[in-house]
């Protein structure tokens, strides 16, 4: 049965991979019986290079405070031991957001020699992503040279970077070898086998020299760094840890050479509380606070996909949930989310009519065995970074796939206090548009990690009826609460395909370098240019919402489109006003 509520087209599954934030136990139950060793993110103080010793693991160390440990899956209990660890959580799986119009961004008369004459020259462009074409002439100047100072393939064969220990980094220098070869691609055979990283940069930073610059992106002279992310050997599977990685990396390069850096993200998940609480997402609001750096991040694909769910219960209610599941996955999970305060029992009805009898809801791990099914629950606790309680549902098939069809989740409530309880389903692009809630809930379907704070979040919209498209992620009424900060066109939008020319995308991954490229213009401009030297971080993200185009007859700030619509036109007006070294003091 298709899901009523997605109407855009259709996306491709992906393998699910499902840990969770519970280290104590039953994190055997997540991992494949043949891995002996995993990833584990880490807050940390002090010395955790004696950890790592003495535990006989692997510790890279990211930032002040953030370290990723590779350690036996055994080992992982011990680490909780040490006055050093002061959280731990397991890497999650992301998935890219997959599913020309500058003018309705107000974009060309801040690049027209005429009014600002920006370009992004002097300012890092750095996407995160599936890869890219490199050898698309977009990427390249006038004289046939790349304009990316640094390619890292994560997932390829080679030489790492320094300080890290898997995948292939190489050079300006190395791709400007490649180039001049009759066949590039047998020199760095580094490719983008979606496409999905190929359209991000084009639309960002592209520079129309495929088609003698009738279809240029946003910062156009732009420098670039890209990031293939992923486990070395595989093409489509990305964990938070290699993110957290790309980043790290990314930010080392831009202060190296004293360049501001916008970093464009667009991957996305459904596993967590969307309160930006998470150890990645914290990692990533830390990092936006070092060198002059600024995140953009789409709010996903996920508003019309039916899969979340909002709910309050009552003290000895029984609340029943409906829910579908495609046909040809092989796992899915339900995030849930209470408040520890309530006390919860659940059942789950399988398509086939069974039961799963009552589960109890406790500090454990529980397997019940249904046919060819393992249903794993695994609860949480709150941690000193997040006040709620996560109970984390697992469905895996242990051969085939699993069962089509009607769900039911029945929420048998105890003593309660407050009542509210969310959960979400995997994204499209792990589960299909046919795995849904009966009755959705539309608010609170931005992805992980837009909900990160001190990023900027970017919906998507159809520009040529100026409507929110109905597939773009949506915030929350309670505005303290992570929403949309802008929106950008994200419907049918015309940019570099791999293998050379042009092509239509949608999904608000399109929109996001919109934003991109047009924060790299104000860099330039701000840092560059020397008229505003802190224009960065929060600073940016102020001055897009200041300047964004709003209708007369919508309530603003809002969960669909944030502030507005990008209008960067606007926002350079406002920045005049409030120019550096000004009469006016404004530090």
């Amino acid at each position: 049965m298709r899901n009523p509520y997605r109407r855009d087209r259709p996306q491709s599954p992906g393998k699910l991979r499902a840990p969770v934030e519970v280290l104590e136990n039953g994190v055997q139950n997540l991992l494949p019986e043949d891995v002996n060793e995993t990833e584990v993110i880490a807050k940390f103080h002090g010395d955790v290079a004696s950890v790592a010793q003495d535990l006989q693991a692997e510790v890279e160390i990211l930032s002040q405070g953030y370290a990723i440990f590779t350690i036996d899956k055994n080992k992982i209990s011990n680490l909780y031991f040490y006055p050093q660890i002061e959280h731990l959580e397991l890497p999650k799986s992301l998935y890219i957001a997959s599913p020309v119009n500058l003018a309705s961004s107000c974009i060309p008369p801040v690049q027209s020699p005429v009014g600002y004459n920006l370009s992004g020259a002097g300012v890092i462009v750095a996407i995160i992503d599936a890869g890219i074409d490199y050898t698309h002439p977009d990427f390249r100047n006038e004289d046939g040279t790349s304009r990316i100072l640094y390619l890292w393939d994560q997932t390829g064969e080679g030489t790492p970077p320094a300080g890290f220990t898997a995948g292939a980094e190489y050079t300006q220098e190395q791709l400007n070898a490649a180039l001049r070869a009759p066949n590039p691609l047998a020199v760095i055979n580094c490719k983008d086998p979606t496409g999905h990283g190929t359209a991000v940069a084009g639309i960002a930073a592209g520079n129309g020299r495929g088609n003698d610059g009738q279809n240029i992106g946003v910062a156009t002279e732009a420098s670039l760094i890209v990031v293939k992310v992923g486990i070395k050997g595989y093409q489509a599977f990305t964990r938070t840890t290699e993110l957290m990685r790309a980043v790290r990396y990314i930010i080392d390069i831009a202060r190296n050479l004293n360049m501001p850096v916008v970093i464009n993200m667009s991957f996305g998940m459904n596993n967590g509380s969307h309160r930006g609480d998470s150890l990645f997402e914290t990692y990533l609001t830390a990092m936006s606070d070092e060198w002059k750096t600024s995140f953009v991040i789409p709010t996903g694909n996920e508003g019309a996909a039916g899969h979340h769910y909002h709910g309050q219960i009552a003290t000895n209610q029984v609340e029943e949930i409906d829910f579908f599941t495609a046909p040809g996955i092989e796992e899915f999970y339900i995030s849930f989310w209470k408040n520890f305060a309530d006390s919860l029992s659940a059942e789950i009805i399988f398509p086939t009519g069974e039961s799963s009898g009552i589960i109890r809801i406790n500090n454990q791990v529980k397997n019940i065995r249904m046919g060819n099914l393992v249903l794993t629950i695994i609860y949480g606790q709150p941690s000193h970074y997040a006040i709620s309680q996560e109970i984390f549902f697992l469905v895996r098939a242990t051969d085939s796939t699993v069962k089509a069809g009607l769900w039911k989740l029945r929420i048998i409530a105890g003593r309660i206090v407050d009542g509210d309880f969310k959960m979400w389903l995997p994204t499209l692009e792990q589960v299909t548009d046919e795995t849904y809630f009966s009755n959705p809930t539309s608010e609170d379907t931005m992805t992980i990690p837009s909900t990160a704070y001190k990023m900027i979040r970017v919906a998507g919209y159809n520009d040529r009826v100026g409507n929110v498209a109905e597939f773009s992620g949506k915030g929350n009424a309670n505005m303290a609460l992570p929403n949309p900060d802008i929106a950008a066109p994200a419907v049918n939008i015309l940019t570099t395909r791999v293998g050379g020319g042009y092509d239509a995308f949608t999904g608000t991954s399109m929109a996001a370098p919109f934003v991109t490229g047009s924060v790299a213009l104000m860099m330039q401009w701000g840092i560059v240019n020397n008229n505003d030297p802190f224009l960065y971080g929060e600073r940016v993200r102020a001055f897009l919402r200041l300047g964004a185009s709003r209708l007369a007859n919508i309530s603003y700030p809002n969960p669909t489109s944030g502030y507005g619509a990008l209008c960067l036109r606007e926002t350079m007006a406002f920045l005049e006003q409030y120019k550096w070294g000004t009469s006016d003091i404004w530090l």
